[in-house]
């Protein structure tokens, strides 16, 4: 049932092309395509893969009062105020920055994640997920205290395009786009209008993700799907991809419990904030850095070939529950079933045995290494 569903600026374009189309985040997305989930995972890593993504929450943070502040002292005042609830160095980052980091509760636990990004102009490119977008849109108003404007994009399209023939496929929309280091971003004009551009993504490998002006979304997409190397991609290989890739799904392998420590992304606090501790949860989140935290995100290598999902108990070889999966499914890059969890900070060691309780039956597995497919990141020579 689709009735009460947003939709997005694609969704009957997806529809029109056979996408199957289910509930996500309260918009219509397309799961999956004709050809399935494995076939447009595959494809992906070897081509090019375009991903609807315009259901998440793009947004622009500015001062309300910018005065004679130069963009230089705008983005330090933003960044004072927002390093209070993002515990990344906002103020360091350089013009077309992107980092990578989390908004954070009184405890240190993980509202969301989400990108944030130095603009020129002084302001704040922010992206948020979509299934908690009003909380951090509220939040961001809340703590901006009157003193900042969070200008809302998510009536635009965003798409991703993912795999390691992107980069010669962004260079049909606009050339210099193919420019961009990994985590940066820009502002370019094209035939399809004003683009932000960020070279970034949700699969482990190189790609882009495109803001596009509503009126212009459905136009760029079908420019893009009639390049042979590029075809549509559902949630279902989206899921797949980030699970292979390692990285988090929010509300699955983050929520308002779990701490970045404990979730393995302690690179995203960088030193000076650990110095300073100014951010909300800081006395939690240096406590686990200092004396490790009691729980760790590890990755699950099945010693047989019955898959596990969400929600399974982890035990040690001893019968006790150490720990419990956040997400499973098949890996289609290794033929193999594949998970993520939480267990014990003393069972987190690689190697380690435990035993999946599925069904009832313990079923043998060890901790092994995150991503399972290694990142192909852009990195210039």
């Amino acid at each position: 049932m689709t009735e009460n569903l947003k939709a997005t600026i694609l969704s009957n374009l997806w529809a029109e092309m056979g996408g199957k189309m289910v509930g996500f985040a309260g918009y219509n997305m397309p799961v999956q395509f004709k050809e399935g989930v494995v076939k447009e995972h595959l494809w992906t890593r070897e081509n090019a893969g375009l991903f609807d993504v315009s259901h998440m929450g793009p947004c622009y943070i500015h001062l309300k009062d910018k005065g004679d502040l130069s963009p230089e002292e705008s983005h330090i005042k933003i960044a004072k105020i927002l390093e209070q609830v993002l515990p990344c160095d906002i103020q360091g980052l350089k013009i077309g920055q992107i980092r990578y980091t989390t908004l954070l509760n009184d405890d240190g636990g993980v509202i969301d994640d989400l990108m944030v990004a130095r603009d020129a102009s002084g302001s704040l490119y922010v992206v948020v997920n979509a299934g908690g977008k009003e909380e951090d849109f509220a939040i961001f108003d809340s703590v901006g205290a009157g003193e900042l404007v969070v200008e809302r994009l998510d009536m635009n399209g965003l798409i991703a395009l993912q795999g390691p023939k992107a980069k010669e496929v962004i260079k049909t929309v606009t050339a210099d786009a193919a420019n961009l280091n990994f985590m940066n971003f820009a502002h370019f004009e094209s035939d399809f209008g004003a683009l932000i551009i960020a070279r970034s993504g949700y699969t482990g490998e190189d790609g882009f993700e495109i803001l596009v002006l509503a009126d212009n979304g459905v136009k760029l997409c079908e420019f893009l799907l009639a390049n042979s190397d590029v075809k549509p991609i559902g949630l279902g290989a989206r899921d797949s991809l980030r699970l292979e890739a390692g990285l988090c799904l929010y509300g699955h392998d983050l929520d308002q419990t779990i701490s970045p420590i404990e979730a393995d992304l302690k690179w995203t606090i960088q030193k000076c904030r650990r110095e300073r501790g100014d951010f909300n949860g800081s006395a939690r989140i240096l406590n686990e850095l200092a004396n490790k935290p009691k729980r760790l995100r590890v990755g699950i290598e099945f010693l047989d070939k019955a898959p596990a999902r969400e929600g399974v108990e982890i035990h040690s070889k001893d019968g006790r529950k150490i720990g419990v999966i956040t997400s499973g499914g098949f890996g289609p890059s290794l033929g193999a079933p594949i998970a993520m969890g939480y267990v014990e900070t003393e069972f987190a060691a690689i190697g380690t045995e435990i035993d999946l309780i599925v069904r009832g039956t313990p079923r043998p597995a060890k901790i092994g290494a995150l991503p399972y497919v290694p990142h192909n990141y852009y990195k210039p020579a």
